[in-house]
């Protein structure tokens, strides 16, 4: 019955309260309705991408493989993952600090009283005095803070933005790892693009070497352009192992990123691949859409939110504390008769605090707790605008690298052309050595740019799709 009672003057406290500080209104910034670089026109030919899964849209199994798995076994994903389960167990506990707590409490004493002290002195002179005895007690007890003012209310509340914006930064490692994996991966491919240039360039070189040197024995050539072909040979192979120590960092870099010791997958990108082709963007994006789309904008909000809630637990010190308590147990010096009408004990008490006189203290709280709103309010606006200028940034890049990208694939066709008929000049007779070397030098600079450039664009649409908000739903 006594419990009863206790329970019912909860839940009417309970009804009657309210939650003081600032309710939680989401906040704007400012951005443009369209952004100023345009997205860039999709290729011939490419399809388009589901922007919560864009790494599938370049139709490379290789690349939908590593990046799925990166996402799966990332540690620090993995890391992030165990922040949200963090942020559940502290949204419950919030949730449990509201209701009463109900706890069962025995205890069982042997004693031997003194008989110099107060009650040994009188009681030693009483029939049937004992100073040896026995005290059992078993029972309830409940207690329970009302959160008559809302203060507890507002920590869940803080505690139910926390938990959400765990799971928004959760989502955001996640979408940069799959965006860094994906980078990587492009990186190596286009390592393995450059290593085969510099490989048929010196295949090439080798031939004009022979070439040279049968002139030579023929004496239709100087020695010294032996020595000048060779020197040339010998720069071509320089190159190369610069390229290899580029491409296995990269391999490196995916292992570390797949949760794997270095090495552990290397077999995998052993074979050479034609770099793949960038899937079509979204151009319906709108900067208003990464603020429902970015986690990490997401994120920044839910900071934002725990931020204001917090105000309402700082304010909510200035208000009393009520609580009540509760016992319902039985108490005896017999251990037989514990269970018994006579040894029943209950008690309902209420409680008051209240800091009327703290120096300052809660003013103090206040002011610290507006304060770290003021920054979570900043932080999320930079978030947002940090956001919008990275589309732009990566939309400028994909655009210029395509562009750029289409010159130098003429003109490595025009030098191909070239570089043909200077040998060709050599050989009868007509043109100099110089003028091969030089065809050489620059169809080598200008098919190594070209693999860069691509690539550079690759990554760039990589950046476009991480910069929307793709990769999570």
């Amino acid at each position: 019955m006594m419990l009863r009672a206790f329970a019912l003057a909860a839940a009417t406290l309970t009804l009657g309260a309210c939650a003081v500080g600032p309710d939680y209104r989401p906040s704007t910034t400012p951005l443009r309705q369209a952004y100023a670089t345009a997205a860039p026109t999709p290729e011939p030919g490419a399809a388009g991408a589901d922007l919560t899964a864009w790494w599938r849209g370049f139709g490379d199994p290789d690349l939908t493989r590593i990046v799925e798995r990166a996402a799966a076994q990332n540690l620090d994903v993995a890391q992030a993952a165990a922040r949200v389960s963090q942020s559940r167990a502290a949204l419950k506990a919030a949730g449990a600090a509201l209701l009463p707590e109900v706890g069962l409490q025995s205890a069982a004493a042997d004693g031997e009283q003194s008989l110099r002290g107060p009650i040994g002195s009188i009681g030693s002179h009483l029939p049937g005095f004992d100073r040896r005895y026995d005290d059992v007690t078993a029972g309830l007890a409940a207690s329970w803070e009302i959160d008559l003012f809302g203060g507890k209310r507002r920590q869940r509340e803080a505690a139910a933005a926390d938990s959400a914006a765990a799971r928004a930064e959760l989502a955001a490692v996640r979408a940069s790892v799959e965006a860094e994996a994906a980078d990587a991966y492009l990186q190596a491919r286009g390592f393995q693009a450059r290593l085969a240039v510099a490989r048929h360039q010196q295949e090439v070189d080798e031939d004009l070497l022979r070439l040279v040197k049968d002139r030579f024995a023929q004496g239709v050539a100087a020695e010294r352009e032996t020595h000048q072909t060779q020197a040339e040979l010998e720069a071509v192979r320089a190159a190369i192992p610069p390229l290899q120590a580029g491409l296995a960092a990269e391999l490196n870099r995916l292992d570390i990123l797949m949760g794997a010791a270095p090495g552990a997958y290397r077999s995998e990108l052993a074979a050479e691949a034609p770099l793949p082709r960038a899937p079509a963007l979204d151009a319906a994006q709108t900067p208003g859409d990464l603020l429902r789309r970015r986690p990490d904008i997401l994120a920044a909000e839910g900071r934002l939110a725990a931020a204001n809630a917090r105000i309402g637990v700082a304010i909510g010190d200035y208000y009393p504390k009520v609580s009540l308590s509760g016992l319902l147990g039985y108490d005896s010096l017999d251990s037989a008769r514990l269970f018994t009408g006579l040894a029943r004990e209950s008690q309902v008490a209420a409680g008051l605090r209240w800091r009327l006189f703290d120096f300052g203290r809660v003013d103090a709280e206040v002011a610290a707790a507006r304060g770290r709103q003021a920054e979570a309010l900043a932080a999320w606006r930079a978030t947002a605008l940090r956001a919008a200028g990275e589309v732009e940034t990566s939309f400028s890049d994909l655009q210029q690298d395509r562009l750029r990208a289409a010159a130098l694939d003429r003109r490595v066709a025009e030098l191909r052309v070239a570089r043909r008929q200077a040998q060709k000049a050599y050989e009868g007779g007509v043109a100099s050595l110089i003028e091969v070397r030089d065809a050489d030098r620059d169809l080598l600079t200008a098919s190594d740019q070209l693999v860069q450039t691509e690539v550079a664009a690759a990554r760039a649409a990589v950046a476009s799709f991480r910069a929307l908000g793709g990769g999570w739903s």
